[in-house]
């Protein structure tokens, strides 16, 4: 008799502590998936202020004026050259989920 009580009494205490893990795991897990719902929309702003920034720069050279021999014409083909690597980039790995 002594033996079948500390069993029930083992198994309700394994129970109670298996019951709060998941509890408190399932929390974690909602943490997480807050945060990676955070990270998406942020790579959404970010990709959608690269696509601006590349089209601003496509229309403000949009007859060539910015030659490449002078300083300004330097920084700006460095720009549009950073800005088309970034839209490459993110555009490639939004190509590779779909």
């Amino acid at each position: 008799m002594i033996v079948l009580v500390i069993f029930l009494v083992l198994c309700i205490l394994i129970s109670i502590y298996l019951g709060y893990r998941a509890y408190y795991l399932a929390g974690t897990l909602a943490d997480a998936q807050e945060y990676i719902d955070e990270l998406e929309l942020t790579n959404e702003f970010m990709y959608g202020r690269i696509v601006d920034a590349y089209n601003n720069l496509k229309e403000i050279d949009h007859k060539g004026a910015f030659e490449a021999e002078d300083e300004t014409g330097t920084t700006f083909q460095l720009l549009l050259q950073t800005v088309t690597e970034l839209k490459d980039t993110f555009n490639g790995e939004e190509s590779e989920e779909k």
